[in-house]
């Protein structure tokens, strides 16, 4: 049974959505706030496998793990039964870390896009969510927030794209993108 904590000590769930860019950006930059004030953050990235520039953010700041629960490619369209099986067990895993209680702040980083590719259910990560000891925060990111995540949720906001450079051909570039 998760025992009351004071409304500041309170661990709430944010949901960061929408088609623009900066839903992974700012839940990093929250977890780097946290970790400079001394809090454990955790870190589980669905659907990437591939390397990224946070990767490393462990080597400079030891409160920060970072996993991944995915192949070292994209998904288009249809996800393999590989895809589903790593997306399944990072939801393990990171349910185990949440109920651990070991972490202070919680990043599932692309998990609305999991439930948006049926890698897993909404209800799967609803039951997670109502269930987490009280004092941990935690956020989703990722385009197609489903509507449980939303009814749930603490804080939801939406990223929403006016301009982007990559409409001039700026692709990804390493540590700004990825």
């Amino acid at each position: 049974m998760n025992k009351s904590v004071e409304p500041d000590q309170k661990g709430y769930i944010h949901v960061y959505t929408g088609n623009g860019k900066g839903k992974t950006t700012a839940a990093f930059g929250l977890a780097l706030r946290a970790v400079c004030a001394g809090k454990k953050v955790y870190i589980g990235q669905f659907i990437k496998g591939m390397k990224y520039s946070e990767l490393d953010a462990p080597k400079y700041l030891p409160n920060l793990v970072i996993e991944q629960y995915g192949r070292d490619c994209f998904i288009f369209n249809s996800p393999t039964e590989e895809d589903i099986r790593l997306a399944k067990q990072g939801l393990e895993k990171i349910a185990q870390i949440i109920f651990s209680g070991e972490y202070d702040v919680v990043v599932m980083d692309e998990v609305n896009v999991a439930v948006y590719y049926k890698l897993f259910q909404p209800a799967d990560v609803v039951e997670i969510l109502k269930n987490k000891p009280e004092h941990v925060e935690i956020i989703l990111t990722g385009r197609y927030a489903p509507q449980e995540f939303i009814d749930i949720a603490d804080l939801v906001t939406e990223m929403r794209e006016i301009k982007h450079y990559y409409q001039k051909g700026v692709l990804a570039r390493e540590g700004i993108e990825y």
